[in-house]
């Protein structure tokens, strides 16, 4: 064989890109206020952020509480920091599928309220700021009983978002999470394919997988299992504690044991490397959507984490971000943080 044949066969592969990284902003903030949150994001180096909470004007609110003055100081805040919106991290999805009591304190809506309402609101938080992706779930089962039987109708439903989003131009993205009917790579694949349009996506979360008990094998497996849906992927990590008995529910007592993705046991090595291989294919997809690639989004709850958010502190926060970028390093996987370039750029020089 010629001795240039390994060069031309590389030449012939396509060639990776990097990923973007980015952060649920109000992990990094011990007030939540707006400024804060910014002012660690720009000194991390980040340039894409996910609101979730944030005290604007003196008050903790969600993003989907948000009046028009605070989402227009928001915006302008933003701009100021050079930063610009991954996802609206709504918690869309994440209400009951069937009105039935099932010891939670989960809220049911009709849905085709809840279609008119909060998705409706969510689409307007993502114009205002101009954002292309809406972060949600895949509503609840009633606590207990067999995901499996749900898909049909929670697809239903998805299928109905995701065409609401589609008129608005903006992708529906949907999480992997615990107790939720898409909690494992298996289910969200099935969800997705009943879902079929082009703008729905997935997201991939190892902490949420490995939080219900799952070994780095099988986390690999669930992430392998809705790699053909993947848009990308939350950077959270778990270490299971074998002195807590596995009921199949994800309970609070669980969500204590979030560390740094190179610590725990959701296996991100062997996850980045298979993304590694496939990302061309995923950013290719990503592009076509009108984004700008494949965000890899740091919600690393190292301080405590709960059912609609977590907390990691600025330090948490940096320490989570500079965790991912020594892995990132050793699988080979580019990525890119603000540099000095960047901010002559941003002044006109």
């Amino acid at each position: 064989m010629p001795q240039n044949s390994d060069a031309k066969l590389k030449s012939l592969q396509p060639e990776t890109p990097p990923v973007i990284i980015s952060a649920f902003a109000d992990e990094a903030a011990n007030s939540k206020s707006v400024v804060e949150q910014f002012a660690v994001l720009a000194a991390l180096g980040l340039e894409y952020y996910s609101p979730r909470f944030l005290n604007i004007s003196g008050e903790v609110k969600n993003i989907m509480k948000l009046d028009k003055a605070e989402l227009k100081t928001l915006k302008s805040l933003q701009d100021d920091y050079g930063l610009k919106v991954t996802s609206i991290g709504s918690p869309i999805g994440k209400v009951k599928l069937l009105d039935v009591d099932d010891g939670t304190h989960n809220r049911f809506v009709p849905f085709a309220k809840y279609l008119k309402e909060d998705v409706a609101t969510a689409i307007e938080r993502a114009k205002a700021l101009d954002a292309r992706l809406i972060r949600g779930f895949s509503f609840y089962h009633p606590r207990g009983t067999d995901p499996a039987p749900h898909v049909p109708q929670a697809a239903e439903q998805l299928t109905a978002i995701a065409e609401k989003c589609a008129q608005a131009d903006v992708v529906f993205a949907l999480e992997v999470e615990a107790n939720l009917i898409g909690q494992n790579g298996r289910l969200m694949a099935e969800l997705a394919r009943r879902v079929n349009r082009p703008n729905f996506i997935c997201i991939f979360d190892g902490g949420n997988i490995s939080s219900q008990n799952l070994d780095p094998v099988r986390c690999l497996a669930e992430f392998q299992a809705m790699r053909k849906y993947l848009g990308y992927l939350h950077i959270k990590d778990y270490r299971i504690d074998p002195n807590l008995e596995w009921t199949g529910v994800v309970d609070e007592e669980r969500l204590k044991n979030f560390v740094p993705c190179d610590r725990g046991d959701s296996g991100h090595e062997a996850i980045f490397r298979d993304l590694r291989d496939n990302l061309p294919a995923i950013d290719k997809k990503m592009k076509k959507l009108g984004l700008p690639g494949v965000f890899l989004e740091l919600e690393p709850h190292l301080k405590g984490g709960g059912q609609f958010g977590g907390f990691s502190g600025p330090d948490g926060l940096g320490v989570a971000c500079r965790a991912l970028c020594r892995l990132l390093d050793y699988v080979g996987l580019d990525y890119q943080l603000r540099t000095f370039d960047h901010i002559r750029r941003a002044r006109g020089f």
